[in-house]
Order: C-alpha cells, then sequence, then structure tokens
C-alpha cells in the first residue's frame, strides 16, 4: 500500500496526523509543502495541508484523515466502541478544529513562542486577544479531557491526538504554559500526554526560546 502524507513541518495539524499514522504503524512518504506560499498546495482546493493519499484515495481535513487511518489500518482502536465514548471524542475534535485552535495556536503560540523564536514580529495586541479567549476554552477542555481516551481507560483515543499538538504549541509560549497550570485536569491530561512516545517522536524539530 502507498501512501503519502502531503503536509508541512511546522502545521500543528500536520503534526497531529503523523502522530495518528504512528499509533497504527503506518509506513508513509513525506511531502513537504508550505501552505504560506502564493499557491498553497496546488493538490488541495483551499491550498492548505495536510492532505493524505492512500492507494490514490485523496483525503484532506484533519478529523477526517485521523478517523480514516484509524478505520483504514489495523492496530488498536483510536476510537470508543460506545455511543457516549465517541461522541465525547469527536465533541473533544469539534472544540479543538471550531474554538481552540485560532485562539490558542495562531495567536497565543504564534505571538508568544513561534515568531519570537524565528526572530519575527510579535504583536502583543494579537497575543493578549488570544489569552483573553483561552479560558473558556480551557475550561471546557477542563471538564471533558478526563471522561475518555488516555487518562479514563490507559488508551490513546483520536481525542487525545488531536488535541496534544494544539496543547503543546499553546504550552510553548511562557504565557499559554502560565494560564494551562490553572486547570487541574487538563495540566493532568497534559502531563499524561506529553510523555507518550507518539508526541515525542511526531514533533517538529523547533528552537529553544532564549
Amino acid at each position: 500500500m502507498e501512501t503519502e502524507l502531503h503536509g508541512f513541518s511546522y502545521s500543528v495539524y500536520t503534526w497531529i496526523v503523523r502522530f495518528a499514522l504512528l499509533e497504527k504503524s503506518v509506513k508513509y512518504h513525506s511531502i513537504e509543502v508550505n501552505p504560506f506560499s502564493d499557491s498553497g498546495h496546488p493538490a488541495h482546493p483551499f491550498g492548505k495541508v495536510p492532505l493524505l493519499i492512500h492507494n490514490g484515495f485523496r483525503l484532506y481535513e484533519t478529523s477526517a484523515i485521523i478517523r480514516y487511518v484509524d478505520l483504514a489500518f489495523p492496530g488498536p482502536s483510536l476510537q470508543p466502541e460506545d455511543a457516549r465514548g465517541r461522541a465525547r471524542v469527536d465533541q473533544i475534535i469539534s472544540i479543538v478544529d471550531n474554538y481552540a485552535y485560532w485562539p490558542l495556536v495562531r495567536q497565543v503560540s504564534s505571538h508568544g513562542y513561534f515568531n519570537k523564536a524565528f526572530g519575527l514580529e510579535v504583536d502583543h495586541s494579537v497575543l493578549m486577544a488570544g489569552l483573553d479567549a483561552a479560558p473558556k476554552i480551557l475550561s471546557a477542555l477542563d471538564g471533558l479531557v478526563a471522561e475518555q481516551g488516555l487518562i479514563k481507560t490507559g488508551q490513546l483515543s483520536l481525542a487525545d491526538i488531536h488535541l496534544g499538538p494544539i496543547i503543546s504549541y499553546f504550552n510553548m509560549a511562557p504565557e499559554g504554559a502560565k494560564q494551562l497550570k490553572s486547570y487541574r485536569q487538563l495540566s493532568r491530561w497534559w502531563g499524561a500526554i506529553s510523555k507518550q512516545r507518539g508526541v515525542e517522536k511526531t514533533m517538529p524539530k523547533l528552537p529553544r526560546l532564549k
């Protein structure tokens, strides 16, 4: 079976797919695409990443890709069997995509970590907007992460895999790390997730803040 992952090294969503592929022990070819170029990804109708190709089947949208990876490849199931458990996983994934990604990654992580680390301009108003939006998101997740996946069952779920890289990027910003400590269940969950081999082996190589 030929599997290709088209993605960008620093993309948090590409990282999520790498994490899922590793957990299912999928061998794949990695193709680097910069979605921030003028044209973006030519094979993606919206010019974005990631994009998965498996035996000619082309799929984009991260949540669809990781669900497909779980079902299409052998290995441990990454989704609960019961309706409530699966609904909780889907709920967390939806919160990440609809509410968490922009403030936690594009605002806090980008301006609290990435721009500083790469010597780019930091917009403190954007950073503060993300920090102001974060508590509602972190509070919602704090009440959900212990009800599924690694903390509850000892086994990773797609919710853990989808949320882990997002929280990792948020935590790289000192301001984000400080906020995260206020949420007991989420901090406990992050402590467990951050020790997983999937996080370590698929994390982008990034510079440390000085």
